[in-house]
């Protein structure tokens, strides 16, 4: 009643206390009817305006009394109000009808709680259910449907239902509401069916309607500026519907599918560049909304996209987006002229952040502060606009603004990118986070079936299903959303991160770009993912960088083709060049041939960090992308120009092309931590599982192979990033090598082989660090206990052997070296594949290639040989054996056999142990075989095990002594010898077979056929400055070495090893193969080989005892038994290991001091008797004179037949039993050519005796020892030996014969050694041939003859064989040339041979003298005698007088031994002989003279003491005073008639010569002999007075008379001497002086 006054004051006053009542809850439904009323009233008449809308308000809020008609009238009152001219009565209303339809709308959802309980109301309504009536509604929701019924209505410009009353409404109010209830009471509209009912049927299509101008019109349509017709759109309308439409899809897009997809195609329209600017902004604003909900856009995705037949919304909106920003490049903003003249300087008002003010400053001088786009000359400025995730809108919240506002410039663009940023940043968060809870379900589940329970079993396989069908669900909405939206994404980030010219941005667009990438991996979705990560490497490489892996991959998909979906074309814009970006680094581009430089900003260095941020932290899903990251990263660390360092890292280098990488000091910096990063990267390669592992190492190996393809065929810096991070990525998957070794270490060999020497050194590098790395790290189990991985890590180290390249092999063995040094101990298994590369090494690979490979063996000789496994010492001893065969150093192979040396010891020393192992690997190797069913193949075979070891080092010492250097064949030789020597009582009794034939003998076949075959072509000098000397300066001479001590030593093996060797087999044939060869030897024409086979025929034939005096102890032992040294462990040995220098058990049979039990006599022999036929073969060879000579023939030498001659009294020793005359024979034919041999002028000297002496030689000696040692043997052998007298004679006598006719050989011309010209100058001329002095030789020989004679005269073979005869034959040639013999000597010895041999044999001859077997050596003897003592030859006028009676002398003594020996037993004697005596006694009694001497002489040269001798003899034989025999009688006739014709004669050259000589006296010679003669007559008549008459024979008195007148004749002389002897003469004649008859007859009877 106080209202109704109308009155101001009491009106307050009074709404003032029923504002009271009422909130104090006492006014009754009825009252508050009225009070509305009242107020209706004060409201038609415009009274305390504010005052009513509060008291309304506090009506309505305080309880819910006021309902239906009542609140409608209420509500209108207050939207009457709000129409007032009033502007704060109308603020006021507007903000009190926002309350009241708040209210209205809380009182249902407090109606809905209450009756909760009570009644359970299905809590989602289907969209399409039929409308149920209102009246079903409780009383506040029926208010609330009334209200917002006529909301619609009113927007919609109907007349509402419920509130009556209303007068005016704007759409703009009307929108706000509709907007805030379904803002703020969603719920309500979800859960009844009649509010969905309305939203479906009166808000969607109402929103459509008023969309409907929005939609149709197109900017620049209408010509005039004029207020344009309906259709022109209306900010605050589009503003509200689109704030309505984010409201509808974000809260009831599950009722209003169909609707919302309505929606979002007008919002993606309202994007196109032909709409007003401030609409399309405002879309933008609307999207963005959607864009921070990931959620949403997944049912958007699901519902429509997923769906057949309708339209791809969710790629629709990602592709509007896309295209909108490349609008926003490519069309200049027309709609608002402001900002483009005034470059933003315009204030837009306070609703726009301040940063947007600053606008863009100095654009002359082109300094950005601000972040912006910049495309193709298109600016575009970046603004902050919101916070990241929140969709903040700026233009959406301009509810006060009536006229479009003017959009800064940038604003669309930056909330489009955030668009972008926030879409992806959303997407990618979600669907991960979902699929980190599958996974961990999935392993949860997993790990719950396995456990056991029954009962939890099935419902687990349930949920697991169900879970699976969950997991195929989700993912394929999330295979969608990515397909759906990825391109448009790409487009569109791409062309931003070209555009960006901030940091910030720049950053944010490649974290969006790496998400995504990442996410399409972990989806799988490789074209996607591929695309993403291109977008990525193209942007950080210059542009238009050709780099053929971008271009080539999924990325031609993309550039440069519009993909056109649903209608929108979106283009994929190239990256521009002319980008405003700082330019950090110049470098080379990596390619083959490279033109000129390119550059690189400071965005591409961000683009790369992405990059390699992308590789580090989702590697495990980059599968074969990772092929685009690492060929970019490579390109930019080419640029950079960083280079690998050890390890595999990168490190900043200079590139070796020169200054062309020119890099700004920001770079410089950042290089470590890039370098450092992309370490970090392949250490990160240790997370990633198998498969992403393969992948990397996969890309890894292809890049590398680009890079050789490019590096081939140039010497230029090749790119090693890939060969650097395969070692890289190796060594950090140490504990998983096994399964990537195979691809790495595969690939990284091909890289060795490569021809680029930089990239060769590299994979070398890297291979080798692998291998080194792998074998140190500490594996689970540990090497020792996996050797398949072992043997699996050393394995590339071997294949390395097959590269050709030097530097490479260089590389594999240092690695060797250092393996060896760090893990020598515990190679174990792996040592065949060690020693292998070593051993690979061939003789064409270098200095020092192989002096590196012989270090490593040095090392492993010195100090692994006890830690390796005992079947590889075979390798070892193949490995050195091969590096003595390296011709390239031949310090190296002198010292690879030292090391045999070595290792032969080492055998030795540790034998039993490695017996022991090796006949375990040997039973073991056996066992595997048999169940193979194969045949065990090793060298040697049967032979055992450790038997074998030593066989093959045998086998490879005797290659090494065939080397074709004659240093390496002796050390080899000498060693292999000795190591036989030292260590061959190790070895199995069977095995020396093996040694003999496959070794010792091999050996000396091929030593023999080398040295045969060899060069004589003179070697200048050994190589350097080494001079040779002239015993070694031909090959032929280095080969004869050899074969000297290969000889040697295989004979002293047979010496010293016989007790070993005889027991075998085939012990004689054997020894017959060495005898060949020792014949063979002998018989070269080198006089250093023939000799030492001499040496080493003597050597086996000095085989006595195996006891050498080295075996027996110096000081005796205190036990006298020699005691084997054994080493090792004594006890359980398998077999004592005997020391070679104690006879040991072998010998334990034969004490010390007696020869050896032989095994077989028979045999023996028949061993001795084959020496003996080699003996002759080589004798009869070697001395058997050439058919022709020339310079080079060659002739034995003295010291080779002088070794061959001193054989034979050994061997004779051995075989003497069944020597007989054939063997005797051929002995003797020996004997006489060897002594025939000449020897050449140059040698002489060293050889012969000066001529004046009588000496021997050595050969001579020898020669002679020989038949001495026959002759003894005959002497004391039995009777059947005798008859080898004569023969020997012979042979004697031979040899005296050279004393006067030295021996031809063949039809050599020899010098006599004095006229031998070995003067020093000649000594280069060929030589001559010298003989011998032999009459030494004969001299010896005759002596030798007569001491023989003398013991054996009486044998019955010297006489029947006529051996004196011979004798005496022989000796006439020295005794008859008597002066002309070479040598005074000969005939003074053959005469007193002569003597003696007479001596001895005349007795003998006398005493045979019936048997006639002596008959024919009389005329020879008689013919002897008579060329002695009268000899043709002239004595030398040299000769003194003494000299001359001297010989006289001789000559007297034959004469003597005449009277003596012979004349005295004539009756023995045939008479022929006798009469030759006779004659020849009285030739010499007479002085025969020679005109030659002048008279000086002739006294001196008359033989007057011969003559006298003569004629006593003559004499003593006339006076015979008995005749015993009628034989003596015919001496003394002879004998006397012989005298007194002497007598005559002399008489009668007397008278002449003294007729002659006048006055002159006579020579005295002449005179003595008259008086002798004249003397002898007196005597001899004398002597016949006493004779017995009957002995006198007529004819000799006649004889003796006859000489008177002669005497009478002599009366003449002058000489008184003669006188007084001619009166002794003549006296007796007076007994003549008798009657004539009687007398005659006295004489005749």
């Amino acid at each position: 009643m106080g209202c109704g006054t109308k009155e101001p004051k009491i009106t307050q006053l009074c709404l003032a206390a029923i504002q009271r009542l009422m909130s104090h809850e006492v006014v009754s439904e009825t009252a508050a009817g009225n009070i509305i009323n009242m107020l209706w009233q004060l409201m038609e008449n415009s009274l305390e305006e504010l005052k009513l809308l509060q008291t309304v308000l506090v009506l309505l809020t305080t309880n819910t009394v006021v309902h239906d008609e009542a609140l409608s009238k209420a509500i209108v009152l207050c939207f009457r109000l709000h129409f007032t001219k009033d502007n704060i009565t109308n603020n006021t209303a507007a903000a009190t009808v926002r309350q009241v339809v708040t209210v209205v709308f809380e009182r249902m959802v407090a109606e809905d709680e209450r009756h909760r309980d009570i009644i359970e109301q299905p809590v989602l309504v289907q969209g399409n259910s039929n409308r149920r009536s209102v009246s079903t509604l409780k009383p506040c929701a029926k208010d609330a449907y009334m209200l917002f019924q006529d909301l619609c209505q009113l927007v919609n410009a109907d007349a509402p239902y419920w509130l009556v009353g209303m007068t005016e409404m704007t759409r703009t109010f009307g929108l706000e509401l509709l907007e805030s209830v379904l803002n703020d009471f969603p719920q309500v509209f979800l859960q009844h069916q009649e509010f969905s009912f309305l939203l479906k049927e009166r808000v969607c299509p109402l929103v459509i309607k008023l969309f409907s101008p929005n939609i149709k019109f197109r900017q620049g349509s209408s010509t005039s500026s004029s207020p344009a017709p309906v259709e022109k759109p209306y900010f605050p309308i589009c503003m509200r519907l689109l704030r309505v439409v984010s409201v509808l899809i974000k809260q009831f897009y599950s009722l209003l599918v169909t609707e919302c997809e309505i929606f979002l195609s007008l919002l993606v329209k309202f994007l196109d560049a032909d709409k007003p600017q401030w609409l399309r902004a405002v879309a933008v604003e609307s999207i963005h909304r959607f864009c921070v909900q990931p959620q949403l856009l997944r049912s958007f995705c699901q519902s429509y996209d997923m769906k057949q037949h309708s339209t791809k919304v969710f790629r629709d909106i990602v592709n509007a987006l896309g295209s909108f920003i490349q609008s926003l490049f490519l069309v200049p903003p027309t709609g608002n002229p402001a900002t483009s003249n005034q470059a933003g300087n315009n204030n837009l008002g306070g609703s726009v952040s301040a940063p947007a003010n600053s606008g863009m400053v100095g654009i002359g001088g082109g300094v950005t502060l601000l972040p912006a786009f910049e495309y193709r000359g298109t600016w575009i400025p970046i603004l902050t606009i919101t916070v990241q995730g929140s969709a903040k809108a700026t233009y959406l919240e301009m509810l006060d603004k009536v006229e479009p506002p003017t959009i800064p410039e940038g604003y669309a663009m930056s909330v489009a990118f955030h668009c972008l940023l926030d879409l992806v940043r959303g997407i990618t968060s979600m669907i991960e986070g979902e699929l980190g809870e599958v996974e961990t379900e999935c392993q949860t589940t997993t790990e719950e079936g396995s456990s056991p329970t029954q009962s939890t079993e099935q419902q687990d396989l349930q949920s697991t299903s169900d879970q699976m069908d969950k997991e195929i669900v989700s993912r394929a909405v999330w295979e969608e959303m990515v397909n759906a939206c990825w391109c448009g994404l790409l487009a569109a980030l791409s062309l931003l991160l070209d555009a960006s010219t901030d940091e910030a941005a720049t950053e944010n667009i490649l974290k969006a770009e790496l998400t995504m990438a990442a996410l399409c991996g972990r989806l799988g979705l490789v074209t996607s993912r591929d695309a993403f990560i291109t977008a990525i490497c193209k942007g950080s490489l210059p542009p238009h960088y050709a780099l053929t892996v971008l271009n080539t991959t999924t990325a031609a998909t993309l550039s440069s083709k519009s993909y056109s979906v649903q209608g929108q074309s979106v283009m994929m814009i190239s990256p521009s060049s002319e980008s405003h970006q700082q330019v950090v680094a110049v470098g080379q581009p990596l390619a083959v041939q490279p033109q000129g430089t390119v550059m690189l900003t400071s965005k591409n260095i961000q683009c790369m960090r992405t990059l390699l941020n992308l590789a580090h932290c989702h590697g495990a899903v980059l599968g074969t992308s990772w092929q685009l990251v690492l060929a970019t990263l490579q390109h930019l660390v080419w640029i950079l120009g960083l280079k690998p360092s050890s390890g595999g890292a990168l490190k900043p280098g200079r590139a070796v092309e020169g200054p062309s990488t020119v890099l700004t000091t920001a770079v410089m910096t950042d290089l470590p931590v890039i370098s450092n990063i992309l370490s970090r990267l392949f250490e990160s390669s240790q997370y990633l599982d198998d498969v992403s592992l393969h992948h990397l190492i996969n890309a890894l190996c292809s890049l590398s192979l680009e890079a050789m393809d490019m590096a081939y065929g140039n010497n230029k810096e090749p790119s090693l990033f890939a060969v650097a991070k395969l070692l890289e990525t190796g060594l950090v998957n140490m504990h998983r090598i096994e399964i990537l070794w195979r691809p790495l270490t595969g690939h990284l060999l091909e890289v060795c082989q490569h021809p680029n020497s930089r990239m060769r050194e590299w994979g070398a590098e890297a291979l080798t660090s692998l291998i080194k790395a792998g074998l140190t790290f500490n594996h689970d189990p540990p090497l020792s206990q996996n050797q398949r991985l072992q043997l699996l890590l050393l394995n590339p180290l071997k294949e390395m052997s097959n590269i050709n390249h030097p530097d490479i092999r260089l590389k594999q063995l240092e690695c060797v070296l250092q393996i060896l040094q760090s893990q020598g101990d515990s190679l174990g298994p792996g040592w065949p594949l060690v020693l292998g590369v070593m051993g690979a090494i061939r003789n064409d690979q270098g200095e020092s290639l192989i002096r590196t490979a012989f270090q490593c063996l040095q090392l492993v000789v010195t100090d692994f040989l006890p830690t390796m496994p005992c079947t590889c010492l075979q390798i070892v001893v193949d490995v050195a054996g091969s590096f003595g065969l390296h011709n390239q150093e031949l310090n190296i192979s002198l010292t690879s056999i030292g090391l045999l040396w070595n290792i032969s010891d080492y055998f030795f020393q540790r034998g039993e142990t490695i017996e022991k192992e090796l006949n375990k690997e040997e039973a073991a190797q056996q066992k595997q075989a048999e169940e193979k069913g194969v045949v065990l193949n090793r060298p040697f075979h049967p032979a055992p095990p450790f038997d074998c070891l030593w066989l093959c080092l045998y086998a490879k010492l005797g290659e090494l002594c065939v080397d074709p250097r004659p240093a390496v064949r002796k050390s080899a030789g000498q060693t292999l010898f000795s190591t036989i020597g030292a260590h061959g009582t190790l070895l199995q009794h069977s095995t020396w077979h093996t040694v003999i034939w496959k070794v010792l003998f091999h050996l000396l076949d091929r030593v023999r056929e080398s040295s045969t075959t060899a060069d004589k072509e003179k070697i200048e000098s050994g190589g350097g400055n080494i001079l040779i000397h002239h015993s070694r300066d031909t090959a032929e001479k280095q080969w004869a070495e050899t074969w000297v001590l290969t000889l040697a030593g295989v004979a002293r093996i047979f010496n010293t090893r016989r007790y070993l060797l005889q027991p075998l087999g085939d012990f004689s044939r054997a020894w017959d193969v060495l005898l060949d060869h020792i014949q063979s030897a002998a018989l070269s024409k080198n006089n250093e080989v023939s000799l030492a086979a001499l040496k080493s025929f003597q050597e086996i034939l000095q085989i006595v005892s195996p006891v050498r005096d080295s075996d027996k102890p110096e000081t005796p032992p205190v036990v006298n038994v020699p005691v084997p040294v054994l080493i090792g462990p004594i006890s359980g040995m398998s077999r004592p290991f005997v020391r070679t220098d104690s006879i040991g058990e072998k010998l334990g049979r034969y004490s010390s001091s007696e020869p050896p039990i032989v095994t077989d006599e028979l045999e023996d022999l028949n061993l001795w008797w084959a020496a003996w036929n080699t003996w002759y073969r080589i004798g009869s060879e070697s001395t058997k004179p050439p058919i022709t000579f020339d310079k080079l023939t060659f002739i034995p030498s003295q010291p080779f037949l002088t070794a061959l001659i001193q054989i034979f009294p050994a061997l004779y020793q051995h075989i003497k039993t069944g020597f007989n005359m054939d063997d005797l024979q051929k002995l003797g034919v020996i004997l006489h050519s060897a002594i025939s041999v000449p020897i050449s002028s140059d040698a002489s000297p060293f050889i012969l005796p000066s001529y004046t002496e009588a000496v021997l030689t050595s050969l001579q000696e020898a020669v002679l020892t020989a038949l001495d040692v026959l002759q003894k043997a005959i002497c004391v052998g039995p009777e059947n030996m005798q008859i080898m007298y004569p023969a020997i004679f012979d042979q004697l006598l031979a040899f005296v014969e050279f004393s006067c006719k030295p021996p031809q050989y063949g039809q050599l011309e020899t010098k006599h050694i004095a006229n031998a010209k070995y003067n020093q100058i000649q000594l280069f001329a060929p030589a001559e041939w010298v003989a011998l002095n032999y009459v030494p030789f004969a001299e010896r020989s005759l002596e030798v003859v007569v001491d023989l004679y003398q013991k054996t005269a009486c044998h019955k073979a010297v006489v029947n064989e006529k051996v004196l005869q011979n004798i005496i034959k022989t000796l006439r040639v020295p005794l008859s040339l008597k002066y002309s013999c070479p040598s005074e000597s000969t005939w003074k010895l053959a005469v007193s041979s002569l003597l003696r041999v007479l001596s001895i044999g005349l007795p003998v001859a006398r005493q045979h003298a019936s048997s006639g077997k002596f008959d024919s050596m009389w005329p020879e003897l008689a013919n002897t005698f008579e060329d002695f003592l009268f000899t043709k030859s002239i004595p030398p006028d040299n000769l003194s007088i003494q000299e001359f009676q001297r010989n006289e002398n001789i000559d007297v003594e034959v004469v003597q031994l005449i009277s003596n020996e012979i004349l005295p037993y004539a009756n023995f004697i045939p008479k022929e002989f006798v009469g030759q005596i006779m004659t020849m006694l009285n030739k010499g009694s007479i002085h025969s003279q020679s005109s030659s001497f002048t008279e000086a002489e002739i006294d001196i040269r008359l033989r007057e003491e011969f003559s006298k001798m003569c004629f006593e003899t003559l004499l003593q034989f006339s006076f015979s005073n008995k005749v015993t025999t009628p034989q003596e009688g015919y001496i003394s006739r002879m004998a006397l008639s012989v005298l007194l014709k002497r007598s005559q004669d002399v008489l009668h050259r007397y008278i002449e010569d003294e007729r002659l000589s006048g006055k002159c006296p006579l020579p005295r010679q002449q005179v003595t002999e008259i008086i002798f003669v004249l003397k002898a007559v007196s005597t001899l008549i004398d002597s016949l007075k006493k004779t017995q008459p009957e002995n006198v024979d007529g004819n000799t008195w006649a004889q003796v008379i006859a000489l008177y007148p002669t005497l009478v004749e002599c009366i003449t002389c002058s000489s008184s001497e003669v006188c007084s002897a001619l009166k002794e003469a003549l006296v007796p004649f007076k007994d003549f002086m008798q009657p004539p008859a009687s007398r005659v007859q006295n004489g005749e009877s």
